[in-house]
């Protein structure tokens, strides 16, 4: 995979940085944002649900969070 093919998720990623900066959101959550946004899942595994509850995705209203 060539390098400029990450361009898009690492722009999504400062984006998610930037508008939840209060949240103290940080680059390997707003990756995980990412990563979810382009492949269009609506669920994320995680245990950090104080983080991923306040981001709202552009694909779905709010990620369901598992377990």
């Amino acid at each position: 995979m060539e390098w400029w093919t990450w361009l898009p998720d690492y722009r999504r990623v400062r984006e998610v940085c930037d508008r939840y900066a209060d949240s103290d959101i940080g680059f390997v959550d707003a990756a995980v944002i990412a990563v979810v946004e382009r492949l269009n899942e609506p669920k994320v595994a995680t245990l950090d649900r104080r983080h991923f509850g306040t981001v709202r995705p552009r694909h779905v209203d709010a990620l369901v969070l598992l377990p």
